[in-house]
């Protein structure tokens, strides 16, 4: 906890300004409050730099989604806009851009809504929405309609958006299935809302550790071929670009700014305590592995949670994904057929698809490993 720090501190000077008496250590530098503020901001801002005022059109203002999970990291990232739009607007009397907010509902629990009652209350000036995850299922369009990953195709279409999630999740078979499907269809939630609002570019709130714990769960479910698209910051397959503006700051590091900042950070913030590993195997997902494991690495070798990142960060994504298939559940593009992509209902490299004609479904790899099949696994194309 950030108190720990504080304690280990308490006699020293902050190493950048020299005045001041340092609150905690970061990446062994002892910082002072305002210091550790201002390094915090610095990290986001510049990964912010494209949305200056100098680079926005005077005539058309771009438009921002913040995907908020109320998580220290999301509502850090809230914090920081709000002062980098009233930082622009008081410098130039406009902003570069303008900014709305998500909120996916995925566990139907209160005080969700209390948290996110108050937010609204400390950041007034912006559309803040709320959306429940089945919601997914009203605004995919038909063309590229979920319902054919659902049990029974026939008699699904009659069935309400929660009763399509409902039987979705009750066909999955295991802990890590519905937990990689709920992540998935989220992003796609958070997509079509963008899309619907008129915004361009997506902001997620994934820290350091975060992005380093999504780059070995995806590789371990068979989804590597997409990290290019879910860690870096540019253009997706989805036609509008994903930003990381905290990509450059653990976990931890933002735990303690919500601490120092203090008001209203802290009642904002759902509280979330350290991963704890389930004692039975069928209720461990390869998420909360991952978890488990980085939050544990940041507190003493905060290196390697940086090394995984930055390496994953110099992956390049296919060149050809415009006339690429696409998955029917995380709308990948797998060019050609290929990473276990099937079901394009033609034929494919000279091999007939039976799991297309037999289930309607078109799966990558990563995918069919969640989502299951009733076709025999040797008609995969791999």
């Amino acid at each position: 906890m950030p108190g720990k720090r504080i304690a280990q501190v308490a006699e020293q000077l902050c190493r950048r300004c020299t005045e001041n008496q340092a609150v905690l250590v970061v990446r062994r530098d002892a910082l002072c409050r305002d210091c550790f503020v201002r390094y915090v901001h610095t990290k986001v801002i510049k990964h912010m730099e494209s949305f200056r005022v100098r680079h926005a059109d005077p005539n058309r203002q771009r438009k921002l989604l913040l995907a908020l999970s109320l998580g220290a990291s999301s509502v850090t990232l809230l914090h920081i806009l709000d002062h980098l739009l009233e930082t622009q607007t008081s410098k130039s009397g406009r902003t570069g851009f303008g900014l709305s907010v998500l909120f996916v509902e995925t566990a139907g629990d209160a005080s969700h809504q209390v948290r996110l009652s108050k937010v609204r209350q400390a950041y007034p000036d912006y559309d803040i929405a709320s959306l429940p995850l089945h919601d997914v299922f009203r605004l995919v369009p038909d063309q590229e309609s979920l319902s054919g990953l659902l049990p029974g195709l026939a008699t699904v279409q009659e069935l309400s958006p929660a009763d399509k999630l409902a039987k979705l999740f009750g066909s999955l078979t295991s802990a890590t299935a519905r937990a990689d499907v709920a992540a998935t269809l989220r992003t796609r939630l958070v997509v079509e809302y963008a899309r619907s609002s008129g915004c361009e570019v997506v902001l997620w709130g994934d820290s350091t550790t975060k992005l380093a714990e999504k780059t070995l769960a995806e590789t371990a479910k068979g989804r590597g071929f997409s990290l290019p698209w879910h860690v870096a910051d540019g253009e997706t397959p989805f036609g509008l670009a994903f930003n990381y503006p905290l990509r450059d700051l653990l976990k931890k590091e933002l735990v303690a700014y919500v601490e120092i900042v203090g008001s209203p950070l802290p009642s904002l913030v759902l509280d979330s305590a350290p991963t704890q590993a389930s004692m039975s195997s069928k209720n461990t997902t390869i998420d909360d592995l991952m978890k488990q494991y980085f939050e544990s690495v940041e507190e003493n070798f905060p290196s390697i949670v940086s090394n995984v990142v930055r390496t994953t960060g110099k992956l390049t994504a296919t060149s050809n994904t415009n006339d690429a298939s696409v998955c029917d559940l995380c709308s990948m593009p797998v060019s050609d057929g290929r990473f276990g992509i099937h079901g394009w209902g033609g034929d494919q490299h000279g091999i007939a698809d039976p799991v297309r004609a037999s289930s309607g479904r078109r799966l990558c790899y990563g995918c069919t490993r969640s989502i299951p099949s009733t076709t025999n696994p040797s008609n995969v194309v791999a």
